[in-house]
């Protein structure tokens, strides 16, 4: 197995941002898809899978809640990273002279400020690297990309303008993945825990299930659902919460979640990032 991330984009994507950022001796791998990623670790072409799982404007990441329970890989960490989106174009070019903004359409969205005051038409593109890539090819002064500082450096584009996110909280987080669990003691270090689970069809279940880490003050930082198989009766949780399973107020809030669910499964078990705990 190589010492390499694999994520899912081209050179100079945030989520390539997050590997260099995370993990500053790493190789990284760029893959086409979340699959393509997952499945590098798998085939053991990479050590680690860096996985966007929402962001702070945007929310949910979609595809990741239903890839990553399947692909028999765990979490090993979590890591956040600020999305600093820039105004990139070719050398020489003018802010007076742009015309276009290539981005993806979440970027573009994220940027209507500086589009609005600077008169740019808004070009939707598959992603914000490719966009940079797009950039430099057509060597357009009339066309700029919005994307990352290290997408400007790897296609050789000049930033016109740093920072131009409408908003300052603009954070994607990441679940870091492996092919084997990461080992932990209950105690010490602050944790997190990651699981997903399907309730009973019955009656008030996701109330009962979700009643034990209340009594037993487990501090449950998120809560999704998505259906399976495409059916309405089918739904599965995935869920974050503080704390080691083996901790004695979290295994009893599991046992009881248990007791009204079809499956728990832990999908693993990591350190708390520094932003989480900074955040507070």
């Amino acid at each position: 197995m190589t010492d390499s991330i694999a994520f899912q984009g081209r050179p100079g994507a945030y989520s390539d941002l997050a590997c260099r950022v995370a993990f500053p001796t790493h190789t990284t791998l760029p893959c086409d898809t979340f699959e393509a990623a997952i499945e590098a670790v798998r085939e053991r072409r990479a050590a680690l899978a860096m996985l966007p799982c929402e962001n702070s404007l945007a929310g949910r990441v979609p595809d990741i809640h239903h890839l990553l329970p399947e692909s028999g890989l765990y979490i090993v960490g979590e890591h956040f990273q600020r999305v600093e989106h820039c105004l990139l174009a070719p050398r020489g070019a003018r802010l007076e002279g742009l015309k276009r903004a290539h981005s993806h359409a979440v970027a573009l969205g994220q940027v209507r400020r500086i589009l609005r005051e600077r008169g740019l038409q808004p070009v939707i593109e598959a992603d914000t690297a490719g966009a940079a890539q797009l950039v430099a090819e057509w060597n357009n002064p009339e066309d700029a990309a919005i994307a990352s500082s290290l997408a400007a450096e790897i296609y050789g584009l000049d930033v016109l303008a740093a920072n131009v996110e409408d908003a300052a909280h603009n954070t994607t987080r990441f679940y870091v993945a492996a092919p084997a669990p990461a080992a932990h003691a209950a105690e010490g270090a602050k944790l997190m825990t990651t699981f997903v689970f399907r309730v009973r069809n019955v009656p008030a279940a996701l109330y009962k299930a979700l009643g034990g880490f209340a009594t037993n003050a487990v501090n449950m930082t998120k809560l999704e659902s998505y259906m399976l198989g495409g059916q309405f009766t089918a739904t599965q949780f995935l869920c974050d919460v503080e704390g080691h399973p083996e901790h004695p107020r979290l295994r009893l809030a599991l046992e009881e979640l248990a007791f009204f669910s079809n499956e728990v499964r832990v999908l693993g078990v990591y350190p708390a990032a520094r932003f989480r705990l900074e955040q507070g």
